[in-house]
């Protein structure tokens, strides 16, 4: 499992500076494909931890495996003939830092479009150092630009939630080495949720999944326009239904619920009035389903500010979008094809 695949390429690992350690506890993974200037702002807030980074391309256009090495990261180039994932280059980042540095105990995941918190790392560390039980720790990752759009504001509260032990992580996250060989890594094939499902797979061996209530990571969404956001949603609906249905017999399976919903509210529901109306007219009053739960979210959220509205909106438009996504995964499985990665970048 140390190995990255041949047709993956590894830039030889370099010997450290003589005042960094030349066998550190952890390394940092970054994984990025045409990031450009945010791939170099996140290399640039790594600090002294460049030395022991690798960053994972999957076949950018714009110059950056060429920008981090100039920065001192370590540079795995995914082969562009095998289809790229963010699993898949999770894989061949942590196994290539396990190449360069086998005495590794901790992995840094963190994505091409994020900036790492000055203290996160260290806080992260002396966490997994004190739980012996726990497979992987993450924080509060926030949204840079919440100012911009209404959709980078949207990102910025899925990024939020209760300290403690959860289901799933995201991208960025703090990872004990020995849970990921014994979970087997990332699975490659999947092109979106591959983290969640990851965190399936360990909390099945009897590991833990934490959140920190700590600064960990500021996120580059650079979302402007509704159909970047829309085919966000379309990309969570495709891995709601392909992680949930991957793991459905399982009691430590996720996204059912979530499943249901996006099928249901965006596609069993209009499908129903769109039948209905056939018969007689009264079948639209079905549409008046959607306002009541707009309301309802709304209330939930305490209903007196515009973001609560805001967000109860959202949560229902974005229904539409899931269910494409899910529809579409039930669709290749169907048929026998293989779905591309989603980017809305």
């Amino acid at each position: 499992m140390n190995a990255i695949a041949d047709s993956d390429r590894l830039q030889s690992c370099r010997p450290s500076p003589e005042n960094h350690p030349s066998q550190p506890v952890f390394a940092v993974v970054v994984i990025g494909r045409n990031e450009g200037q945010r791939l170099v702002d996140c290399l640039k807030s790594l600090g002294p931890h460049a030395w022991n980074t690798v960053y994972v391309d999957s076949g950018s256009r714009d110059g950056s495996p060429a920008m981090a090495a100039c920065l001192n990261a370590h540079v795995v180039r995914l082969d562009m003939q095998e289809p790229f994932t963010a699993g898949r280059a999770r894989n061949a980042g942590w196994r290539a830092a396990l190449k360069c540095w086998p005495g590794l105990q901790f992995i840094q995941f963190i994505d091409g479009d994020c900036l790492l918190d000055s203290a996160w790392i260290n806080r992260a560390n002396r966490f997994l150092e004190s739980r012996n039980d726990v497979a992987g720790v993450f924080g509060r990752r926030r949204e840079r630009r919440i100012e911009r759009s209404v959709y980078n504001a949207l990102c910025d509260r899925e990024w939020d939630g209760a300290p403690g032990p959860v289901l799933e992580c995201g991208g960025d996250v703090f990872m004990r080495v020995s849970a990921l060989r014994d979970a087997g890594g990332y699975a490659s094939s999947l092109i979106a949720g591959e983290e969640p499902e990851l965190c399936v797979r360990l909390r099945a061996r009897g590991w833990i999944i934490w959140r920190l209530e700590a600064e960990m990571t500021l996120h580059d969404a650079d979302m402007t326009r509704i159909h970047q956001w829309w085919r966000r949603n379309m990309r969570a609906g495709y891995a709601f239904a392909e992680v949930s249905t991957l793991h459905w017999a399982s009691p430590f399976g996720i996204w059912r619920r979530n499943l249901w919903r996006s099928l249901g509210w965006g596609g069993v529901l209009p499908l129903a009035m769109l039948a209905g109306f056939t018969l007689h007219p009264a079948a639209l009053g079905i549409l008046v389903l959607y306002p009541i739960q707009v309301i309802r979210i709304a209330a939930r959220e305490g209903g007196v500010s515009r973001e609560s509205w805001r967000n109860a909106f959202f949560d229902v438009l974005g229904k539409f979008a899931e269910f494409k996504g899910a529809a579409t995964f039930f669709s290749n499985r169907a048929l026998g094809r293989h779905q591309r990665i989603i980017e809305y970048k």
